[in-house]
């Protein structure tokens, strides 16, 4: 009968991890803008499908804010620009 001889290992395993904060893009409900407009809004600058752009605009619509988009603050806040630069009230948090 052999035996392997049984060796233990004890290393220290560095484990690097990017912490990201989490924000929240958060648009507005208004009197001025259109449900087609808000829209199309979603879909071409958050990339929405059209079902839950259409989703978020009935919620903007009916709770008065919807949060359309979750991620970093450097990814949001050029959503958010370019929300605000087509009419509509929106807010990184």
């Amino acid at each position: 009968m052999t035996t392997k001889p049984q060796i233990d290992y004890d290393e220290d395993v560095l484990l690097l991890e990017e912490t990201i904060e989490v924000r929240d893009l958060i648009v507005y409900n208004d009197d001025v803008n259109t449900f087609e407009h808000v829209i199309r809004t979603l879909i071409d600058v958050c990339g929405h499908e059209p079902e839950q752009a259409e989703q978020c605009t009935l919620l903007i619509h009916h709770k008065g804010q919807c949060t359309v988009k979750h991620g970093a603050y450097e990814e949001l806040a050029d959503m958010c620009t370019a929300i605000h630069d087509r009419g509509i009230s929106a807010d990184v948090l």
